[in-house]
Parts: C-alpha cells; structure tokens; sequence
C-alpha cells in the first residue's frame, strides 16, 4: 500500500473503531434501562449524564475527528516536488483514457485503462472527464477522487513495491458502470525505463500488409488511434500498445486472441451499452487480419 493510501486506511479503521465502541455504550445503555436495577436508571436518565455521554463526549470526538481529518487532508494534498511524473487520466463511457504528460503538459503517450509507474515515486495524476462525472479510485494506492466535465482534479498516487493494482470507477456513471475498470502497473524504475524506451519507440513504426488494410477499410481509423500511422481517431482508446496491455474492454476482460476477436467482433454482448459497434457481418478472413495486425501493436 502506498503512502497515499495507508493513511485513508487508518482513518477507516479508526472510524470502525469508534462505531463499534459507540454501538457497544448503546447496547449497553439499552440494557441498562431495560433491565438495570433503579439507581442506575435513575443515573442514567439524569441530567449530568444526558450532558456528559449525550454533549460533550461527542462533541469531544467529533472536535478530534475534524482536526485529524483537516491534517491528514492538507498533507496529502500537498504538492510533489518539482518534476514528478504527471499524467491526465479522463474518464470516458465506459473506460479510461491514460495519458502520460511531458513539460507544458504535451502529451508524449497514450494508453486506455491501464497506467504504469515507477516503484517508490509520486505521480500526479490530472483527473477530467470527457462526459458524465465518473471517478478515480485505486484502493492501495489513494482515496477516491471525482473526475468532473470541464474540471481538473489532482491526486499524487505513489506505490511503495512492485505490483498490479486494481481501479475502478466509484461513481455511477451509466449503464456500463460496473464494467469500467482500470490496472495501475507499478514497475521497478530500471523496469520501467525500458518499457518506457520501447513505448517511446512504437511512435516511429509504419503501417502496412492485409491487417492493416483491412482495418483502415473497416472504419477502425475513424475511432481510433496508431501512433506512426494514419489512424488518428479519437473516438476510442488509443490502439498503439493495445496487444501489450493486460485487459481489453475497459479492464474487464483478459487480452487474449480470443476475446479480442470477440471483442472486435461483437463488442456489445461483451460489454452492453460501450459505444463501439459491433462489426458480425465482417468476413472472416478481414477479421483475422485485423487481429493479426492488432496482436502486432506492442
């Protein structure tokens, strides 16, 4: 768990804490007025009990509860130095466009639903969104954080060992919610270095033979980007290390050969409501083309 995150879990387990001890005080009360002998019901019910467990004990807690939360919120707000890694990750129906930001916020890669970074460095991810509200969660790595049209949120995010790490949108955000899913990939640095170098490098890659043909005859290029080609869509997610990313469908489904072939073939009855067509009557040999050239892209 991430030093962005471990504090959350903290501030969890303590509220837990608090809520059995004030359910326990309540049970006992109960009994106590229930079934307790008459000098402590008279207790109970009198005036500087009602003010002792009923105002001050309360307020008390809820006094200490207010700093501890205004601390913990200004220290992990607080901004990385200078020179962190940066991304922007927008949330779209149903999936997550990752884009990984140079000086002045130029875009230098792009990725959907799935985020690499180095071990033991924070990250500051740009929250947006292309529509509705969605929001970004990654439970060992930060808190939850909204991702709102027309707005950018910050959230450093940091992880403190190797690792995947599931995300998820947390906020409802339409028919297909509970299927927009996102893995954050966290890499030794030397690691990702050299992920880094070989995505840098696909940029400089051209196009050519029957796959490509076929999905520049299919429309995919109108929807969808390949880095050093002539799809430039912008629609769908970015198509240049599609066959290195782990999941397809908005982190919801394995990336094998066979669900991309469902997936390109029928999207919807993978995933009901994504807003990519489904291509059934495509002939099958333009088919396998395609997810030939598709399983390339890495």
């Amino acid at each position: 768990m991430g030093p962005y995150a471990s504090p959350v879990r903290t501030v969890a387990w303590a509220l837990f804490a608090m809520g059995a001890v004030v359910t326990a005080l309540v049970v006992l009360a109960l009994f106590i007025a229930w079934k307790g002998p008459a000098r402590w019901r008279k207790q109970l019910g009198g005036e500087r009990s009602i003010l002792v467990l009923g105002v001050g004990l309360p307020a008390l807690v809820l006094a200490g509860l207010l700093v501890w939360g205004l601390t913990l919120t200004a220290r992990l707000d607080r901004p990385p130095a200078e020179g962190a890694m940066r991304v922007r990750v927008t949330g779209e129906m149903w999936w997550f466009r990752v884009q990984y930001l140079g000086s002045g916020g130029r875009v230098l890669a792009e990725d959907a639903n799935e985020l690499r970074i180095p071990v033991g460095q924070p990250v500051v991810v740009e929250l947006a969104s292309a529509d509705v509200i969605h929001s970004f969660w990654v439970p060992h790595l930060s808190g939850k954080k909204d991702m709102i049209p027309g707005r950018i949120n910050h959230l450093t995010i940091q992880a403190d060992r190797a690792g995947r790490f599931g995300g998820v949108c947390a906020e409802y955000c339409g028919r297909a919610h509970a299927l927009m899913g996102m893995t954050v990939i966290a890499q030794p640095q030397r690691a990702f270095a050299q992920w880094w170098d070989r995505r840098a490098a696909l940029a400089g890659r051209t196009s050519g033979g029957a796959g490509a043909a076929a999905f520049a005859a299919a429309g995919c290029a109108a929807c969808h980007a390949i880095d050093g080609t002539a799809a430039v869509g912008k629609a769908g997610p970015n198509l240049t290390n599609v066959a290195a990313r782990t999941t397809l469908g908005g982190g919801i489904l394995p990336n094998n050969r066979g669900t991309l072939t469902g997936w390109v073939a029928d999207a919807q009855s993978l995933k009901p409501g994504n807003r990519m067509p489904s291509y059934e009557r495509l002939p099958p040999e333009d088919l396998k083309a395609i997810v030939d050239y598709l399983e390339t892209l890495k």
